[in-house]
């Protein structure tokens, strides 16, 4: 433990001395939570609609009206002619197209019935889907109440269905409230796995690390000299990121601080350990982080922060069994959201627990005191 507690003493010296990894611990995932989750956000809004109407009824404006009060479309063009709107989305001022035939009020009333057109800019397939949802459950909704206009005037009795819904772990449905325990969990992901990746590169290139070498260190005393100091900034950062949720998204976490305070500290020993390892292998900072870049674009884009892991094919579900960012982003949601215990992230707790056993247990045996 003395010679531990010398090391220490030696890496918290050098990353004070250092005023970029300060500003990049303290400001850069303050900065970042603040920014992302308001760029990060699946609501399509301000989607661009050319209407062609054909028709030019009360009914037609009524149902436009509805479209543009919803507060997702923008009409961008009121055309006489499809050609005329189609020409707006040529040229990407439209994203939809609703086209109203001529006569549409008067088949309504008369025959109950009455076809619409759309058609949909499917360049940006995310956009066109929503978008067109969005579009056809607002029609849907104009053709229920028209309906229920015309049987209230004709006398009929009105048969309606009432339904209650509650909103479970996220009442508002605020978008920012599911995407900043997962944008937390990259940003820790990141600065630790990128900072102790470089670390021990950097003492190569510098070449401390042969002074280093022929002392009698032993090599997990090494590595676990490297690993505990980025420990504890992970953590900082971490309550740095809990903060910035409080004071502006007025995110409290449900569950007990205690126990994602508990899983943050064996996931940091796992991502550090992955970093170390990294360093080991690498002999400059730049092989570093393009390793480093190349996994954590995998992490990022397997680990159910952006895309539903439930959707993805078989094969990569498997794959994103070894991505411990996965295990990191479930439970800073089942805790934060769900206020779910101990009991229900053990098996994310084991997973990670290996995790941190065996990088670890490689770092210390790929680090070589002899060149």
């Amino acid at each position: 433990m003395r010679t531990v507690r010398f090391l220490l003493q030696k890496e918290f010296r050098q990353i004070f001395r250092n005023r970029a990894i300060l500003a990049m611990i303290c400001v850069m995932p303050v900065v970042q939570l603040a920014v992302l989750p308001w760029a990060a956000d699946y609501e399509v809004k301000n989607v661009n609609l050319a209407v062609a109407d054909h028709d030019h009824s009360t009914f037609s404006q009524q149902l436009v009206n509805s479209i543009t009060a919803s507060g997702y479309f923008r009409l961008t063009g009121y055309n006489g002619s499809y050609q005329e709107a189609m020409h707006l989305v040529e040229s990407d001022q439209a994203d939809l197209i609703l086209e109203i035939p001529a006569g549409f009020e008067r088949n309504l009333v008369r025959e109950n019935q009455q076809k619409l057109f759309v058609a949909v800019n499917a360049i940006n397939g995310t956009k066109a889907n929503l978008g067109g949802a969005y579009l056809a459950e607002i029609i849907k909704n104009y053709n229920q109440r028209i309906r229920t206009e015309l049987i209230s005037e004709a006398g009929e009795p009105i048969h309606v269905i009432e339904i209650t819904s509650s909103n479970w772990f996220n009442p508002l449905m605020n978008y920012k409230v599911y995407m900043v325990p997962g944008i937390l969990a990259i940003l820790i992901t990141m600065i630790g796995g990128f900072l102790s990746a470089l670390n021990i590169v950097k003492e190569k290139e510098v070449g401390t690390i042969e002074q280093i070498n022929v002392t009698p260190i032993r090599k997990h005393h090494f590595i676990l000299g490297k690993l505990i100091p980025f420990w504890v900034l992970g953590n900082v950062v971490f309550t740095l990121g809990l903060i910035v949720s409080w004071v502006i998204y007025g995110i409290i976490p449900a569950g007990n601080l205690a126990v994602l305070y508990a899983f943050i500290s064996v996931y940091l020993v796992s991502v550090l350990g992955f970093g170390l390892l990294v360093s080991t292998f690498c002999d400059t900072q730049q092989q570093a982080m393009f390793i480093m870049f190349f996994f954590m674009m995998l992490f990022v884009l397997l680990g159910g922060l952006f895309t539903s892991i439930d959707s993805m094919p078989e094969w990569a579900k498997t794959v994103t069994r070894f991505n411990p960012v996965r295990y990191l982003i479930e439970v800073m949601r089942m805790v934060i959201l769900k206020g779910s215990g101990m009991k229900n992230i053990l098996y994310h707790l084991g997973i990670v627990t290996l995790f941190a056993i065996g990088l670890n247990s490689l770092a210390v045996l790929n680090y070589k005191k002899t060149s």
